[in-house]
């Protein structure tokens, strides 16, 4: 695989997502998804006892935004003072402030009200798409992302990816269990929070690239 497609695939992902949204959105709009949410919401709390529900409270807690604020805190710490990260810092910076800006714009454009088939918890706001989502698939991708090419070996990477998916999966799976979300909030999270990654990602890969670039002729004609 050649650097320019390897630069091309944030970007193919990015509209990918943008297009899946756009559908989802659409289908959303259109009450096109009752059957969809209603079927996944009974099977999920169908598993519902005391000790899964803690568990799950436990979940909807990390992909909180305050959790999220915590963790990115301790990111930049770690990115700044054991990698020497410096401009990866406003990749990171950049996506987790534009996932949740997003977030909220997209809430109000749809105006979707939360389920009420069977709530363990309560919360206000609108429900699409979900911001726990949003969160936890921009927080733990971007983190991977970013500490990819410091794990050197193939299992450590493959340990990543595994505990970043289940955390994503858990955080989403944890708000249609608590019934505060749709399972097409927490889809439709999951792909906006792609586009906008991938295309923030495209844009860093690109500066970085045209900097490379631009270092290496200045090292040529000095």
């Amino acid at each position: 695989m050649t650097d320019k497609s390897q630069l091309s695939i944030p970007f193919i992902i990015g509209v990918i997502s943008l297009l899946a949204f756009s559908f989802m959105a659409f289908f959303v709009s259109a009450n096109k998804v009752v059957q969809f949410d209603s079927t996944i919401i009974t099977f999920v709390q169908g598993f519902e006892n005391s000790s899964l529900t803690a568990v799950m409270k436990f979940f909807t807690f990390i992909g909180d935004t305050n959790s999220v604020i915590v963790l990115s805190i301790l990111v930049i710490i770690f990115l700044y003072a054991v990698l020497k990260h410096r401009v990866e810092l406003i990749l990171f910076i950049v996506a987790i402030i534009g996932s949740a800006v997003l977030n909220q714009l997209l809430k109000y454009s749809f105006q979707r009200a939360r389920p009420e088939l069977h709530r363990l918890i309560e919360i206000d706001s609108y429900s699409f798409p979900s911001g726990h989502a949003m969160n936890a698939f921009t927080v733990y991708t971007i983190i991977t992302f970013l500490l990819w090419r410091h794990i050197p070996s193939r299992a450590g990477r493959i340990l990543l990816i595994i505990i970043s998916a289940l955390m994503i999966f858990t955080i989403g799976i944890s708000r249609i269990y608590l019934g505060v979300h749709y399972p097409s909030d927490i889809i439709a999270g999951y792909f906006a929070s792609a586009c906008w990654l991938g295309m923030a990602i495209w844009f860093f890969q690109k500066y970085q690239e045209n900097r490379s670039r631009r270092l290496t002729y200045k090292s040529t004609t000095s």
